[in-house]
């Protein structure tokens, strides 16, 4: 006769799993590197656009700023996948990181001066594009290298668990700063943060290509592609999550939905809230360790994310809006979960960084686009209209997609031939663990 579990065995079991911490030096550096940056980052990510918002008052010039990030992102995230099958990746994270805190400084420059300019924001919103389309190849890719096959889904909850404190503390603290003591001091704390940074990627161990021969080309990133285009599964993690973020990332315009609702004080709260929602998530996550159907994460979050956003447009009171917020934080991160975990456990070592290229385009453009999708639709139908008409349209579109792509949906990790050839290529080599 089995005993039934105690609350608190329950309780554990909802935990974050926090093996991959345990089992990988490497993955530790990185969690700790990624903790210090994202908070930084989130500072400037919030003290931009609303310095641009106080520079001209138009939603449209705030939302231009996606357009002016989306080809650098582009040609630098398929370019950085080529780069990070090729050389070392712990030398592209370590001299992006470097690039990343010279632009903080000069935004801090700009923001010192009597008059600030305009046109130095755009500029490094296009270099951050840049050198982050860069670097994320090398950094995903790298995961799965460092952290073992079964712990990719713990791995990518405890990642995202860490993008969340610095999405919280970081436009939280980010609106205190910029009010009380100015844009400049936010660019400050960004820069120390990279600074920092790139002393703890100092003590990472070397990442060599898988092959010695290969060199960064466009071959080479058509290769990946026609591997991306012939894996149904794969499509669909891409498709769904672009389509998501392009109908319904309404962050740009929140400063113009804090002043229809009447409501200045809650923009930080606003783009805290989904970040919260995410963390409830994440610190309950325990149990995503022990599912395979990874897929049915990237469609029900997708679609939660939808759904929350347009009733964040519907509703007029701001508590609403923030609770709102938070649920699509939560399904947001429910997807991402599964496409974390499906890339690393069924893309072959050898085309890592290209595919990580492709996916840095996934979840990276739709948000560009989205940006000037939700500033201009604000703009001609205004701020709420523009956000309820985008989660509706993200539901429609994820919809549609998984009838598409039905293979999404039944993907599990325990019999799919990618997942079981990239578990057997890993437990082959002698360093996998």
């Amino acid at each position: 006769m089995t005993t039934a579990p105690s609350p608190a065995a329950r309780l554990a079991a909802l935990l974050p799993d926090l093996s991959p911490l345990r089992s990988s030096a490497d993955f530790r550096l990185l969690w700790i590197q990624g903790l210090v940056t994202y908070f930084g980052s989130f500072m400037a990510m919030i003290a931009l656009p609303l310095q641009i918002k106080e520079l001209t008052g138009s939603p449209l010039a705030v939302g231009v700023m996606g357009a002016v990030e989306l080809v650098p992102l582009i040609v630098f995230g398929l370019y950085g996948g080529a780069l990070a099958d090729a050389v070392d990746r712990r030398k592209v994270i370590l001299g992006t990181e470097a690039g990343l805190g010279l632009l903080a400084l000069v935004l801090l420059v700009n923001a010192a001066l009597p008059t600030p300019l305009l046109w130095p924001l755009y500029l490094v919103a296009a270099g951050v594009s840049a050198l982050s389309g860069l670097q994320r190849p090398a950094l995903d890719s790298l995961m799965a290298r460092i952290v073992p096959h079964e712990q990719q889904t713990a791995a990518a909850a405890l990642n995202s668990l860490r993008w969340q404190f610095g999405a919280i503390t970081g436009p939280a603290v980010a609106g205190l700063v910029v009010a009380y003591a100015g844009h400049a001091t936010a660019y400050t704390v960004t820069a120390v943060t990279f600074a920092v940074s790139v002393l703890l990627c100092l003590r990472l161990a070397p990442a060599p290509p898988a092959r010695d021969n290969t060199k960064p080309s466009l071959r080479g990133i058509v290769e990946g592609a026609q591997y991306a285009w012939s894996r149904p599964v794969l499509l669909g993690t891409y498709a769904v999550d672009m389509a998501a973020m392009f109908f319904a990332f309404p962050n740009t315009i929140f400063p113009f939905l804090a002043d229809d609702l009447g409501a200045d004080w809650s923009l930080g709260l606003m783009y805290a809230a989904g970040s919260v929602g995410s963390l409830v998530l994440g610190l309950t996550s325990g149990w995503t360790s022990r599912v395979r159907r990874h897929g049915l994460f990237v469609v029900f979050g997708a679609a939660v994310w939808g759904l929350a956003i347009a009733a964040a447009g519907w509703f007029g009171n701001v508590w609403l809006v923030l609770v709102c917020l938070a649920v699509a934080g939560a399904g947001d991160m429910l997807s991402g979960l599964g496409r974390s975990t499906i890339w690393n456990q069924t893309i072959p070592e050898e085309l890592r960084g290209r595919l990580a290229g492709i996916e840095v385009l996934s979840y990276s453009v739709g948000p560009q686009l989205g940006q000037v999708r939700a500033g201009a639709m604000a703009g001609w139908t205004g701020t709420r209209a523009a956000v309820w008409s985008g989660g509706v349209a993200c539901v429609a579109s994820v919809a549609l997609l998984t009838a598409a792509l039905p293979k999404l949906l039944t993907y599990d990790s325990g019999t799919d031939e990618d997942a079981l050839r990239r578990r057997e290529a890993r437990e082959s080599r002698p360093s996998a663990a």
